[in-house]
């Protein structure tokens, strides 16, 4: 029994011994190894001897690109509004001994400067600037970070905003703006619908009273056209007339048959005026033999009168 368990412990130290002197890398890490508490070197990927007791592995470093999450803290932007911000840090280490000796904790030294950095630019900007101007902020930060990180042997690739978020009073503040603003918007669109209604209308008005105007003025000037015409036409067909009653009289007979048509035409006017008038019409000779006899008469009682006088 007592030589089982010698054998026992015996093999327990001899596979401590051999799992402190062989060593196996993976591709994506760098190793650190200290011989009696001082640097050795870094261990590339790959299987390596260590000497038992005197090296040990002191830190093991992630080769690849890391992401950090950066928690969400309060910013006030340059409008003294206050707003979370929270965002992602892109890094990758670069020089493994660095890393380990060049700062405690080179992960929450990154967070740590994110955060300020992110505080400090994000109080330059307004709250519009910070919602649109998110890719010069991300250039910035990443500057500012990169160059303070610059001795841990970490390299930062590129950062990203996620959230920006006001607080809920800002926020409601914002849609009561946005609202105020659409309506504005609104009404100014309402006011140039109804400007350009009322101008299209005056200009339809004044259209038509145009046109009422043309027509006017071209049926004034059909009427005095067709005035014109017709007493061009009448003065013609009198000339004509003339020419041929002048014609006509030069003729035997001529005279005697005008003197006809004169007779003719007078009886007939007289006959018209008589059939359509209170006034009694008589011939000239008529008239003046009733004259006559009305003089004699008034003649014939003055006679008497004068009588009695003497």
């Amino acid at each position: 029994m007592p030589l089982l368990t010698y054998f026992t412990i015996l093999v327990l130290i001899a596979l401590f011994v051999v799992l402190k002197t062989f060593v196996v890398v993976p591709m994506r890490e760098a190793v650190i190894v200290e011989r009696l508490g001082k640097f050795r070197a870094v261990l590339p990927p790959g299987f390596h001897f260590l000497i038992p007791f005197f090296d040990r592995i002191a830190y093991r470093h992630e080769t690849r690109e890391q992401v950090i999450d950066v928690p969400s803290q309060a910013c006030i932007t340059r409008d003294n509004i206050q707003v979370e911000v929270d965002g992602l840090v892109y890094l990758q280490v670069l020089d493994p001994e660095r890393a380990s000796y060049g700062i405690e904790d080179y992960r929450r030294a990154s967070i740590n400067l994110a955060q300020t950095t992110m505080r400090a630019e994000i109080g330059k900007l307004t709250l519009g600037q910070s919602f649109y101007e998110r890719e010069s902020l991300n250039e910035t930060i990443v500057q500012e970070i990169d160059k303070a990180s610059n001795p841990w042997g970490i390299k930062v690739l590129r950062y990203e905003l996620r959230n920006i978020t006001p607080s809920a009073n800002v926020v409601n503040t914002l849609e009561k703006q946005m609202e105020a603003e659409r309506e504005k918007r609104a009404e100014i669109t309402r006011a140039a619908a109804e400007k350009e209604s009322t101008i299209n209308l005056s200009e339809g008005e004044r259209q038509e009273e145009i046109n009422i105007s043309e027509g006017e003025k071209q049926r004034r000037i059909n009427v005095a056209r067709g005035r014109a015409e017709a007493i061009s036409i009448i003065a013609g067909a009198t000339a004509e007339g003339t020419e041929r009653i002048a014609a006509a009289l030069q003729k035997e007979g001529g005279s005697a048959a005008l003197k006809m048509q004169l007779v003719e035409e007078y009886i007939g006017t007289i006959s018209e005026i008589a059939g359509k008038s209170n006034v009694s019409v008589v011939p000239l000779e008529l008239a003046r033999i009733k004259g006559f006899f009305e003089g004699l008469s008034e003649v014939a009682g003055r006679v008497p009168d004068q009588r009695k006088e003497a």
